[in-house]
Parts: C-alpha cells; sequence; structure tokens
C-alpha cells in the first residue's frame, strides 16, 4: 500500500492539473471501488470547480468550490494518471511506462483546466482497495473515515512533547505505537522502519520507556519525533519509494528505495557508521521490520 510519502508525491504531481480546474463531467466505469460510491457521486462533481487539492494522512482531499470535498484514498495498487489530447503525461526521472490495462479504469474526472487544454484524471485500481466519497467540508472531521485519524507526521506538532503524550503509560512496542493510525496518521512499516532505525531505537522497545516519569520526553524521544519527520521529509523530496504497484501521478519512479538503511535489507551490513551489526527481520503485528539488533537498543 502507497505510503504518506507517495500520496504526497500524488497529490503534487495531480495539483498543477486540478486545482482551479472545473469538472466537466464523471464517467463512472462501476458504481463500486472498495465501498459503494455514494448516491449522487458523479452529478455532485459535475460542473464544481477544484478550489485546491489537500491531503490528510493517505487520503486526497480536492476541495470544491461548493463547500464539499471529493476524499480520494488509493488502496493498495489504486493511481491516478494524466491524460490531455489522447497523451499521457510522463515527465521526471526513473520514466516507468503506464499499464495497458484499461479495463482496470474505474473513475474518470474530465476537466476544463485553467490556461490549458483540457485533461482528464483516471483512477486505476487492479485491486480495487481504493475508495472515493463526497462530502460536506464542514463535516469532515466527524466522518467514520477521519474522526479517528492522529496527529499528522509532517509539520513541527510532531515533536517529543506531543510524543511524550501519547506514549505515556504505553506497554506497546515502540513500532505498534507509531503505527497507530489513533495516535499519529499516515505513518507506515516502511518509513517507520527507517526512522527508528536513525533513532538507534529497538522496534521492541516499550513506547512508554521514552517518557519521563513527569510526563516529559526523554532527548531519545526527542530525537525520534525529528527522524520520524526527517524521514518523510526525506521519501516526499526523493519522489515516495514506488514500491510494487505505486507509480508517481505523473508516471516518474521514485528513488528514496534506494536510501533504504534497513527496510528489506536482512542480512546486510548495518549501514551506520563504526556498527558491526547485521540487519535482522522480524514479525510485528503480522508486519516485517526491519532492524539492526546491535545498534537499535
Amino acid at each position: 500500500m502507497p505510503e504518506l510519502p507517495e500520496v504526497e508525491t500524488v497529490r503534487r504531481g495531480l495539483a498543477p492539473v486540478m486545482e482551479g480546474a472545473r469538472i466537466e463531467s464523471v464517467e463512472l466505469r462501476r458504481p463500486d471501488l472498495r465501498f459503494p460510491l455514494p448516491p449522487g457521486f458523479a452529478a455532485g462533481l459535475a460542473g464544481r470547480r477544484v478550489e485546491a487539492l489537500g491531503r490528510r494522512a493517505k487520503y486526497l482531499l480536492a476541495d470544491l468550490d461548493d463547500g464539499a470535498v471529493l476524499a480520494m484514498h488509493l488502496g493498495m495498487s489504486g493511481s491516478f494518471r494524466i491524460e490531455r489530447r489522447n497523451e499521457v503525461e510522463t515527465p521526471g526521472l526513473f520514466h516507468h511506462p503506464r499499464s495497458e490495462e484499461r479495463l482496470h479504469d474505474h473513475v474518470l474526472l474530465h476537466l476544463e483546466t485553467r490556461g490549458g487544454p483540457p485533461a482528464s484524471i483516471v483512477f486505476n485500481d487492479p485491486r480495487r482497495f481504493g475508495y472515493m466519497t463526497l462530502l460536506p467540508r464542514a463535516e469532515m472531521e466527524a466522518h467514520p473515515f477521519f474522526r479517528d485519524l492522529g496527529l499528522e507526521p509532517t509539520g513541527n506538532a510532531l515533536d517529543g512533547t506531543a510524543l511524550a503524550a501519547l506514549f505515556a503509560g504505553k506497554q506497546a512496542p515502540l513500532k505498534a505505537a507509531l503505527l497507530d493510525q489513533r495516535l499519529i496518521a499516515g505513518l507506515g512499516n516502511i518509513y517507520v522502519c527507517e526512522a527508528l532505525w536513525r533513532a538507534g531505537l529497538s522496534p521492541r522497545r516499550g513506547a512508554g520507556s521514552l517518557v519521563r516519569k513527569d510526563g516529559r520526553p526523554t532527548a531519545r524521544l526527542e530525537a525520534l519525533a525529528r527522524h520520524v519527520r526527517e524521514t518523510i521529509a526525506d521519501a516526499i523530496e526523493a519522489g515516495g519509494s514506488s514500491l510494487r504497484d505505486y507509480r508517481q501521478a505523473d508516471g516518474s519512479l521514485g528513488y528514496f528505495q534506494h536510501r533504504f538503511a534497513v527496510y528489506d535489507r536482512e542480512h546486510d551490513p548495518c549501514q551506520r557508521p563504526g556498527c558491526r551489526g547485521i540487519v535482522a527481520r522480524i514479525t510485528q503485528s503480522g508486519r516485517s521490520t526491519f532492524f539492526c539488533p546491535v545498534c537499535q537498543r
């Protein structure tokens, strides 16, 4: 499943085309994705102008000129492509041809763009684990998709003090706490492994062990908060990891996977200078965890 940096990369690829554009029509090739599309979905989008394209956790959010928001989730294999004049735009590094499996094109937004030729935004999803909905922006935070989402990991709000408040008294393993979407929204397996390696922290240690008795963060928890933010920022800058089914909205591949220190590097030497450890893999809550058992404590 694409993680937060991949979703942010998709947002940045779609924004120049979608923002300011008018949705002339919506073509639905099927009535459902992972969930049924809401009644009046196509009619509610037709004629609307996209004011902004944002993101919350792993959701893409298109704010419309009538106060509604189109919420989109990529699921496991969902992707977007931009088509103009019967051509697919694929600028950027690490170009990879788009799939020709048009039978998996499920939702098409036909746009009248501002200052450019007409464009179509095509949502393709072979596994159909992605989903979309249309709802009033004022009601979004109370919607079941969003009401339990925690803190965003990309801004300065994620600091040691915030993590201390979230982790205080928790005996859950540190990795499990970081992956809990009710605490921190959008963190996934790959970047949690990488951030823990950067911070030199074991994924197995208790989350609450990094909080002082008075509720203040330890220096190591302060460092973890910084490394989480920096890991996500580095991955976004690199264009996402582009693992398995993921492609950028413009067709380019990201290259952060070439910088992985531990993820998917089982049996490789640890990359930390001076460390003679070997990257190990364990299973936590059904997910693979990659870490160095020597320098991560």
